[in-house]
């Protein structure tokens, strides 16, 4: 009881540090004069496809955008759909890891145009955007380690979503292309900020200014790739493809695969003296816990 008392009084401190910049705890509050229901109110009027959520024994969700008629394309309301799957997946106690995909072959191809017409307006457009930004950023900072699998195309605020995961497969023969240039944009869902701390800037540049196909070739060579799935014959074999790789890191107790990204969050978004104060918390929800002690009693440190 103590240490479970113990992980939640560090989450709290976790959360304040991490967020202190904002009233919320998130990119954008009603500070920014931004209030999400009236955004998910127009959005849920442009029904079509869904965010499905699987959470499994082992401690691996799938989270598959599931649009096929349209490439997986996010309708209005696949955009409220993968808020309430982030919500669900940020009070998850047992999980350790996520793999994002897409359904029927490809992995996103953006924002269904429908919607976006219908919210053509630049302040609706301001909404969506900053509404996506949460909803992604939020993605990114989960507790669980993430992997996107690229199969297919990648487009858009698909490849948008790519960058908001912590590692990337790719399929041999899909692309990962930001083609918002071609739409007359930029992207909005936080995908260029995520992607210049990816890849670069001058990689950034190139991949934005000439819309470039990114294959898996390619995709290792500039880092936007971690590796490239062996050829199968079903999307089935390629999810446990990426289950296999991806237990890589995340074999351990939730606990502390949850820690370490906590720890590797801290680090990347804090300053250095908030963040080694935080690793400070996180270690001590971790010391003396029942894998701390298991650990101690086994010597696992030396095999």
């Amino acid at each position: 009881m103590q240490i479970s008392k113990c992980n939640y009084y560090v989450n709290v401190l976790y959360t304040c540090r991490l967020f202190q910049r904002q009233n919320s705890g998130w990119v954008y509050s009603s500070r920014h004069d931004f209030n999400p229901d009236e955004i998910r109110e127009k959005l849920l009027a442009f029904p079509g496809g869904s965010i499905d959520l699987y959470k499994q024994d082992s401690g691996i969700a799938l989270l598959t955008v599931n649009n096929p008629s349209r490439m997986n394309a996010f309708s209005g309301s696949m955009m409220v759909d993968l808020e309430t799957k982030v919500a669900e997946l940020e009070k998850w106690a047992d999980g350790k890891g996520l793999i994002v995909h897409g359904a029927a072959g490809t992995f996103c191809s953006g924002s269904d145009l429908n919607a976006v017409r219908a919210i053509a307006n630049p302040q609706d457009g301001m909404r969506m955007c900053m509404f996506m930004q949460n909803t992604l950023t939020r993605l990114q900072r989960l507790p669980l380690i993430s992997v996107a699998l690229v199969e297919g195309k990648a487009l858009g605020g698909g490849a948008e979503l790519v960058t908001a995961c912590d590692f990337v497969l790719m399929v041999q023969g899909s692309v990962v292309q930001f083609v918002q240039k071609h739409m007359g944009l930029v992207p909005g869902w936080g995908g260029a900020a995520r992607l210049v701390r990816v890849v670069g800037s001058q990689n950034s540049l190139k991949l934005l200014g000439g819309a470039i196909k990114v294959d898996s070739k390619l995709g290792l060579q500039i880092g936007l790739a971690d590796d490239v799935l062996e050829d199968a014959q079903d999307q089935k074999t390629f999810l446990q493809q990426a289950e296999n790789w991806l237990n890589n890191c995340t074999n351990g107790p939730p606990t502390v695969i949850q820690a370490v990204k906590k720890v590797i969050i801290s680090g990347r978004e804090l300053p250095l003296s908030d963040a080694l104060r935080t690793e400070k918390d996180v270690f001590g929800t971790v010391w003396g816990g029942q894998a701390n002690l298991q650990a101690l009693a086994s010597k696992l440190k030396h095999k």
